[in-house]
């Protein structure tokens, strides 16, 4: 099996090859270039050369002459060797030479057709003439009347000219080779460098490790989000896109994170502190999320940060609706004990007679006992409200916080879960703030706008005046420095916000805090419009 070529081996030849086709190219544009400039320059000159002979007063007053080729043949013989031509030919109207490099061809007819030059016109171009292949000029020589009397006919052999060419060629072929050289070795270099920058990786690694890594990262349930070391989102998978309320992974490239997610940049800060992955509770739009962050290094520099995102949306729902759960059993037990004494009381005083006294005690535990008591008269039809102030009051009795419910009656209708977030949280924060032998009262009426207004009170210490515009920013909390606080008032306000309702925070008559809900009836009342 034949071994696949390594990436440094491709990136050299590839290279070289580029080097190649760009030098070769080059050197034939230059050399045709070059071949051109040689010939043009010859023409300028032979074209002088022959306008000058052809325009001498002595050539033209020799053409009367019984012997024209006297006068003649040294004047063109002394222009030939200055000027650097290969011969100067001067012939009459017939094409019969008066001057020639062989002297022994003087009186003879040329050997190629003198038409063009002495119908009047210039002519450029190569023939064969007696002494080879040249490049050459034909001019005529006019009489001062205008006829024409002869031509001049100056040539630049091509074996010259070639000679000129490549003796011009051979210095710019060196350099072609010195610069391909040079291109080789930088290719080689370049490819070093690359293999060096991709970790000696090959392409089929690459890949691999590009396949596995994209199957991996957008196959994790848990959202993640790459930043590099200016805090801009680098990379993002369809997790974190989702728990983000982003379209797509794309939208979040180039990003800086304090616009995805807030307090982010704090946590990615933290991050850098030691080889610890710190981790906080943030909020993305309603939904509650485990932020992790570590640092990213890469040969003892920090290149970036990754940030890990886990959904807790559903945990807190499932934790809150168990403690709901466990309020009412708790709540249960204390009711069985308590109904148990009753009985025990009802039957004592039946076998010492007393039955009126037995009859006053059914009388008192004719309620039913704590459980019972939130019902039409407390105005509570929905049944899911119905039930978290029931699981509250069950907490509120085992917290020793006496809670009470009235207002006006809501329309009973399907479950509505941002209503029971709303009142959940505002009561768990009043039952906290109120404490053991504390009240908390909640209030449900409706107003002369239509709207629903929910209100809960506690007799705590309240919320300090310096701190009422604080309540419900993220993270901020007065229970303690705890960064686990601080998100329950601020999941409430966006629900209510989302709703289309406002909350409001003042004190309250029991002498501590206030929260004021208002949400619109037809929200308020759900699935029952």
């Amino acid at each position: 099996m034949v071994k696949a070529m390594t990436l440094r081996t491709q990136l050299v030849l590839l290279q070289v090859f580029i080097v190649l086709a760009i030098v070769l190219t080059v050197g034939l544009a230059a050399m045709l270039m070059q071949e051109r400039q040689i010939r043009e320059a010859s023409q300028e000159r032979m074209i002088a050369v022959a306008q000058s002979v052809a325009q001498l007063p002595t050539i033209i007053d020799a053409y009367d002459d019984p012997d024209p080729a006297a006068v003649i043949q040294p004047i063109a013989e002394l222009i030939r060797d200055s000027s650097n031509v290969a011969y100067v030919v001067v012939t009459d109207d017939q094409g019969i030479r008066y001057s020639h490099p062989d002297a022994e061809r003087i009186g003879e007819r040329v050997s190629t057709d003198p038409s063009v030059a002495l119908s009047g016109d210039m002519y450029v171009g190569t023939q064969t003439g007696t002494l080879g292949e040249s490049w050459r000029v034909k001019v005529p020589v006019f009489a001062v009347d205008g006829t024409v009397m002869g031509q001049v006919s100056v040539g630049i052999l091509e074996s010259a000219l070639r000679e000129d060419f490549l003796g011009d060629i051979t210095g710019f072929l060196l350099a072609l080779g010195a610069a391909t050289v040079v291109g080789v070795v930088a290719a080689t270099g370049v490819a070093r460098v690359v293999r060096r920058r991709i970790y000696g990786l090959e392409p089929d690694e690459i890949r691999g490790l590009l396949e596995t890594r994209e199957a991996t990262l957008h196959g994790i349930r848990e959202g993640m989000l790459a930043l590099d070391e200016h805090g801009d989102v680098s990379l993002c998978n369809d997790s974190a896109a989702r728990l983000l309320g982003l379209d797509a992974p794309a939208d979040a490239i180039g990003r800086p994170a304090s616009e995805l997610l807030d307090d982010l940049t704090t946590l990615v800060a933290d991050s850098g502190d030691d080889d610890s992955t710190p981790q906080r509770l943030m909020l993305s739009g309603e939904r509650v999320l485990v932020a992790r962050a570590a640092a990213v290094r890469v040969q003892e520099r920090r290149v970036g940060t990754v940030v890990t995102l886990m959904d807790r949306t559903e945990l807190d729902h499932a934790l809150r609706d168990l403690a709901g759960a466990q309020s009412l059993a708790e709540g249960l037990r204390a009711q069985q004990h308590e109904f148990s004494n009753t009985l025990h009381t009802i039957g004592g005083l039946i076998e010492l007679g007393e039955f009126d006294a037995a009859a006053r005690v059914i009388d008192r535990a004719g309620d039913g006992g704590a459980l019972s008591r939130l019902d039409a008269p407390d105005g509570v039809q929905d049944i899911e409200l119905a039930a978290i102030l029931l699981a509250k009051r069950a907490r509120a009795r085992e917290l020793g916080v006496r809670l009470d419910v009235s207002g006006a009656a809501l329309p009973a209708g399907p479950a509505d879960g941002d209503l029971t977030t709303i009142v959940g949280n505002l009561i768990d924060n009043a039952l906290d703030a109120a404490g053991r032998g504390g009240r908390v009262a909640v209030t449900i009426a409706r107003d002369d706008e239509g709207m629903t207004v929910l209100e809960i009170s506690d007799d705590g210490p309240g919320v300090p005046i310096e701190h009422r515009g604080d309540v419900f920013r993220l993270g901020f909390s007065t229970k303690s420095d705890d960064r686990q606080r601080g998100y329950g008032l601020t999941l409430v306000a966006r629900v209510v916000e989302r709703r289309g309702g406002t909350i409001d925070l003042c004190p309250a008559a029991l002498g501590g805090a206030r929260f004021v809900v208002r949400l619109p009836v037809r929200d308020l009342a759900g699935a029952a419009r």
